[in-house]
């Protein structure tokens, strides 16, 4: 940064002394061919001082003018920097003002997803809500729905800081069991999956609802049996009603169901929730528009 400062004021330094040395070398042309013209040494002397005082007069002024800019031009430089510290500031205070920090609580479900829903996104080529295992490709599931299974995860939540939740996307879940990990990620590698966010009249909870695809050859999850998880882990996007995102990453440890339901989903007791930020509280629509600032650079 101090170098491009330092290229400009060097630039407009040499063209000063280029003019000026432009307009020494005219005076002096004109000292030496006036002698051939006038006889008078008198007039000679008055002439020399005329223009020694003209380009001593040019010299100066012109010297004073670039000083001048050269200290307008920091005076403006500093004002920028102060504005530009201060609106950080403010930023940074509403964002540590209005996060949402959650907890996953209460009992996790995993069931069979609606197909009437099936049918509204994913025949439709909407994959907003969907989360897919990382072995499976997009285009084969929008080609080809029906070689697929869909299920739905469903967890109550409560915020434990911070303002009201306006969303909650995920960017990544990962199942444990046995040692083996079963990694869901959204169908567009450029955003994130939306998650729905439903309020319980009868148990007065708030609940956060993603839909999961996998192969009908997984072992993952299977209705007519108890499936058993030792650890989920959860890399989630919470923005606040005000507009501020905080990024993290959320384990469940609980209890596998004893029995499976009558309607085949499997319930899970949460006995405990951690919640590790990975990034500080940021304004949402500073942060895509700084994001879209760095992909344009990189174009």
């Amino acid at each position: 940064m101090g170098d491009d400062v330092k290229k400009p004021k060097s630039h407009l330094f040499s063209i000063l002394l280029i003019i000026s040395a432009i307009i020494f070398l005219l005076a002096c042309l004109l000292i030496v061919f006036g002698k051939s013209f006038l006889d008078d040494s008198y007039e000679i002397g008055v002439r020399l001082a005329t223009v020694f005082v003209a380009f001593a007069s040019f010299c100066s002024t012109t010297s004073f003018s670039y000083l001048v800019y050269l200290h307008n031009k920091s005076v403006n430089k500093a004002n920028q920097d102060a504005n530009s510290r201060a609106e950080m500031f403010r930023n940074l205070q509403f964002a540590s003002d209005n996060y949402s920090i959650i907890e996953f609580m209460d009992r996790m479900l995993i069931y069979e997803e609606s197909p009437r829903y099936v049918e509204k996104y994913i025949k439709n080529h909407s994959t907003e809500f969907h989360m897919f295992e990382s072995t499976v490709k997009l285009d084969d599931v929008l080609a080809r729905p029906q070689n697929y299974r869909y299920l739905s995860l469903k967890i109550p939540f409560k915020v434990v800081e911070g303002k009201l939740v306006a969303s909650i996307y995920f960017e990544q879940l990962k199942f444990e069991r046995s040692g083996v990990s079963y990694i869901f990620v959204s169908g567009n590698k450029k955003t994130d999956t939306r998650a729905y966010l439903l309020y319980n009249e009868n148990t007065k909870r708030k609940n956060v609802i993603v839909n999961l695809v996998i192969p009908k050859n997984s072992d993952f999850f299977f209705p007519d049996q108890i499936n058993v998880f030792s650890k989920i882990k959860m890399n989630i996007l919470i923005t606040s009603l005000l507009g501020v995102e905080v990024r993290g990453v959320s384990e469940l440890y609980f209890t596998n169901p004893e029995q499976k339901e009558g309607d085949g989903s499997n319930t899970y007791n949460i006995t405990s929730s951690n919640f590790t930020l990975s990034s500080m509280p940021t304004i949402s629509l500073l942060h895509h528009k700084e994001n879209n600032n760095i992909g344009n650079l990189k174009r």
